[in-house]
């Protein structure tokens, strides 16, 4: 023990930056609202096929049309917030945002759950991992 506080004492950058990492992970892991609401792809589905989940594709509507999930909605994360509206019939429908890797639609759900919206979905890995899937993609 006391090897250790020697440790702390000498090195008290380090030391401050460990607990700081340390305190980001916990909160990412269990208090984000992300994280705690993201789906892989194969939990995407049940959502898709039985609780009429809509996906809201945030990519450009170049990547859209290059390939995307069957009846996806396209918002560009861009526009997301001027086209909300858009949204508001689905307020009570589970929604899954999916982008190309799943850190756009992270943005947007956070956007999604800001505004109100309470069955909002992260498509974890998005796009790349439904495609590693083997799911279906329709070409625009």
């Amino acid at each position: 023990m006391q090897q250790l506080l020697e440790f702390a004492s000498h090195h008290l950058p380090l030391v401050i930056t460990f607990f700081g990492l340390a305190a980001a992970l916990i909160w990412n892991l269990f208090f984000d609202p992300v994280a705690r609401s993201a789906v892989t792809p194969l939990q995407a589905t049940p959502l898709i096929n039985h609780e009429d989940a809509v996906v809201l594709d945030v990519r450009s509507i170049t990547e859209f049309n290059q390939g995307h999930i069957v009846n996806a909605i396209n918002i560009p994360l861009n526009s997301l917030n001027k086209q909300l509206q858009q949204l508001e019939k689905y307020r009570e429908r589970p929604i899954i945002v999916a982008c190309r890797s799943g850190s756009r639609s992270a943005t947007a759900t956070k956007m999604l759950i800001k505004e109100g919206f309470s069955k909002v979905h992260n498509l974890r890995g998005g796009m790349m991992a439904w495609q590693s899937a083997g799911l279906p993609i329709k070409k625009s």
